[in-house]
């Protein structure tokens, strides 16, 4: 699902890009049954960054219940930990620690990390967003089923209540927001032509969550 940017928004009107959207649909969306195989058995592990091994550890294994399965010396960096945490399907959460390297903070910038998003069950949506709460993270929740928050490190991350692979836009009456989207028919899918994003642009306060060295 799409996540609120960090960056203020614009105050100009948007440009209306439904052509060119629909151009780039006729021209490489195939419908599922004309689609090629992946080659990609899956996600190994995605590797991002942290400042501290434990207190990472506890954000996640205890805050989000991804039990940790593996934690090593980084065999490229003497002294650097990598270790990981199992998110479901034998796919791999890792970090990395790389002290004495003076990195920065979180940043969206091009070609860098803009959020992660899970999808757990309703009864885990609930109560991974209690505990959370309960230990001060802001947590803003965006259309009934989406839960946006950051690390300690500033990560941007997402818990969707919502099965893997469900991608359409819906409109409902009972979204806090009232995110809506125009949905059509296309090769024989329904496909979101345009979603509102004035009240997505309005949800995310401009300021880390469980980072308080960040404004």
């Amino acid at each position: 699902m799409s996540a609120p940017s960090e960056h203020e928004p614009s105050q100009r009107r948007p440009a209306d890009r439904a052509a060119e959207w629909e151009a780039l649909r006729e021209r490489y969306l195939l419908p599922p049954d004309q689609r090629p195989t992946t080659i990609v058995q899956g996600v190994h592990h995605l590797a991002l960054l942290c400042s501290d091994v434990e207190q990472t550890i506890r954000f996640y294994q205890e805050l989000l219940g991804f039990p940790l399965v593996e934690l090593f010396e980084n065999r490229d960096y003497e002294g650097s930990t990598h270790f990981f945490f199992d998110i479901g399907h034998g796919n791999l959460l890792a970090f990395f620690d790389f002290p004495d390297l003076g990195l920065g903070p979180y940043a969206e910038v091009l070609g860098g990390f803009h959020h992660l998003a899970l999808s757990v069950t309703r009864d885990h949506y609930d109560a991974a967003i209690e505990r959370l709460r309960a230990a001060g993270v802001q947590v803003d929740l965006v259309a009934g089923e989406s839960a946006y928050f950051r690390d300690p490190d500033g990560t941007r991350l997402e818990l969707l209540a919502a099965p893997l692979h469900e991608m359409l836009g819906r409109s409902s009456s009972t979204d806090p927001l009232r995110r809506t989207a125009q949905c059509r028919w296309h090769r024989g899918h329904q496909v979101v032509v345009r979603a509102s994003t004035t009240a997505e642009r309005r949800v995310v306060p401009q300021r880390s969550h469980g980072n308080p060295a960040r404004p």
